[in-house]
């Protein structure tokens, strides 16, 4: 053994296990948590000699710091066949504690679990917020379920939806913090997938603000209609194109929300095949990266059959990977249906525009009242131009996400 191995597995009395940045280890246990399988870094870190690990519950290395809040949705979302990632606090054998992150996929037979040790800004945050659920469940009493709700209303402070969506931009930042950590390249997938859900995310926005528009604009053919009664015979021209306007942008609104808006809307489909993308190729590349640190070991692995496991890993990186493909093709797709809608509204916006321009030419010939008709036509301009230059971003947007994958 070299000088070099010799200090990495020199261990401290009392704090934190030696777990390089550069390092991945892997479990592989049963449907019930009890470990089947693992490599060497993970025996090592966990202190343990390899008859002491399988066939143990995983539970063997839980620390006591860790809030059952969160082994609550591990297991909610384990059980319903997803995935998840999540940072976790371990106690080795000797009672040296390590953090991880880690993502957890089903496998044939139970789970696998792949760890890098975490190292980015939001690590700390997460670090704090499990000291006071910790303390929540222990002082206050608060069970597991309601210590997940906690968890779940910090995550929802910071902005994120739910813990799926939290737990990909975590992943994320733990992986591009682990390449300025290791001085690597950063990812680029993992980089065009941020940038796509930035991306989602203001075409989310811009389309709130569209409707708001939408609603504001919908006051104006009202008043037009009401000061054209006074001022021109019943069913006058101004009268009758007020009507046609607010007929119209009342149209495009109610085709608006029923395409664009709701859980269901090309929106809220091309954030969520988004965040499902980026989990997935986060996820891969961890896997990947653990079967590489696979290739390297040379050491005792017990009755370990790792070409086996090399092979279970192997296979659920493909899965993982098509996965991630298929995400970006329904990204894509979606993109295209958002492009085709803003297309359609910009036609019916050059009608809207059209019966404006004639508004303002009939309220021309009024004697009374004119000023007053032709600032509120200038107020549909207004609404008009506001509304359209919001349906150019919404195209942009989509068109850049849609452009990302080629």
């Amino acid at each position: 053994m070299s000088f070099v191995e010799r200090r990495i597995e020199a261990r401290p009395s009392t704090g934190e296990a030696p777990f390089g940045l550069n390092e991945v280890f892997f479990s592989r246990t049963d449907e019930r948590g009890v470990i089947e399988a693992g490599n060497y870094v993970f025996k090592r870190v966990a202190n343990y000699e390899w008859e002491e690990l399988i066939g143990a519950p995983h539970k063997i290395i839980r620390h006591p710091d860790m809030p059952k809040g969160v082994f609550q949705l591990f297991w909610d979302t384990l059980k319903a066949g997803e995935s998840i990632g999540a940072y976790v606090k371990n106690k080795a054998k000797d009672g040296l504690y390590y953090w991880v992150f880690a993502v957890v996929v089903p496998c044939k037979g139970g789970y696998l679990s792949a760890r890098i040790s975490p190292s980015s800004t939001l690590f700390d945050q997460v670090k704090t917020i499990y000291n006071e659920l910790r303390q929540a469940e222990t002082k206050d009493g608060i069970t597991p379920e309601e210590s997940a709700e906690k968890l779940l209303d910090w995550i929802r402070a910071k902005g994120f939806e739910n813990y799926h969506q939290f737990a990909t931009h975590a992943m994320s930042e733990e992986l591009l913090a682990r390449d300025v950590g290791l001085e690597r390249p950063k990812d680029q997938k993992i980089t065009d997938l941020r940038k796509m859900m930035s991306n989602a995310e203001t075409l989310v926005e811009e389309t709130q603000g569209l409707v708001k528009d939408f609603d504001a604009m919908h006051t104006i053919p009202h008043n037009l209609r009401v000061i054209a009664s006074r001022i021109e015979p019943s069913g006058g021209p101004v009268t009758v194109l007020s009507q046609n306007y607010g007929a119209m942008s009342r149209e495009m609104s109610d085709w608006f929300a029923a395409h664009v808006m709701g859980e269901n809307s090309n929106f809220n489909t091309i954030k969520l095949a988004v965040t499902n993308s980026l989990f997935v190729v986060g996820m891969a590349r961890i896997l990947n990266e653990c079967d590489a640190q696979l290739q390297t070991e040379r050491r005792g692995l017990g009755d370990i059959d790792m070409a086996a496991e090399r092979k279970v890993l192997s296979e659920l990186v493909t899965a993982e990977t098509d996965r991630a493909h298929k995400g970006v093709e329904e990204v894509n797709h979606e993109a295209d249906r958002i492009m085709r809608a803003c297309q359609v509204m910009h036609r019916q916006f050059l009608g809207l525009s059209s019966t404006r321009v004639l508004c303002k030419i009939e309220s021309a010939r009024l004697p009374e009242s004119g000023e007053t008709l032709s600032d509120i036509i200038d107020q549909l301009g207004v609404f008009q131009e506001r509304i359209s230059r919001r349906l150019d971003d919404i195209t942009k947007l989509s068109n850049e996400i849609r452009l990302m994958d080629h």
